[in-house]
């Protein structure tokens, strides 16, 4: 809120170089912002009494989506990247599935493997977990399991992460 907006019975006033003007009605804050050829914009809302500031408004506005936008560069969004396999993979698509899975780690994206059964492989789900085992295995050394390996539906599942 500015100026005129703001409508309570008392505030905190803040001067344009930070130094604390005590409380006081808007009115008095407005007319001191009006004399100093600024705007008067209420910073914190929550306080009691609430806190306003004489400033610029427009600076204002420019120096909080600078902040913003420099926060926004900063954060990183972590994708979770799906590796397929099926229970009857030999050691040389295992190898290839683990080099893309490593890649994916690197960037510092999550790793969901997935293992895929279908009609007849259904029955024998337990004796392929060893294959997440040794995939989880083989990626060790960048890797640590953020979700062990669970049954769901028709596949299995399993998170990897890269280590901190």
């Amino acid at each position: 809120m500015i100026n005129e907006q703001i409508r309570d019975r008392e505030i905190r006033l803040i001067g344009e170089n930070g130094e604390q003007l005590g409380i006081m009605s808007p009115r008095e804050a407005l007319q001191l912002a009006r004399e100093a050829e600024l705007d008067l914009v209420k910073i914190a809302p929550g306080a009691k009494p609430p806190v306003c500031k004489i400033i610029d408004y427009g600076k204002y506005r420019y120096e909080q989506a600078r902040k913003e936008k420099e926060a926004k560069k900063k954060q990183r969004i972590i994708e979770v990247k799906e590796v397929r396999l099926s229970p009857n993979i030999d050691t040389n698509d295992l190898n290839t599935k683990v080099g893309a899975a490593r890649k994916f780690l690197e960037k510092g994206d999550k790793v969901k493997v997935t293992l895929r059964f279908r009609g007849r492989e259904m029955a024998h789900m337990a004796q392929s977990k060893h294959i997440l085992d040794d995939f989880a295995q083989a990626l060790s050394d960048i890797a640590i399991i953020d979700k062990p390996s669970k049954v769901e539906g028709r596949s299995m599942v399993m998170f990897l992460t890269a280590k901190r």
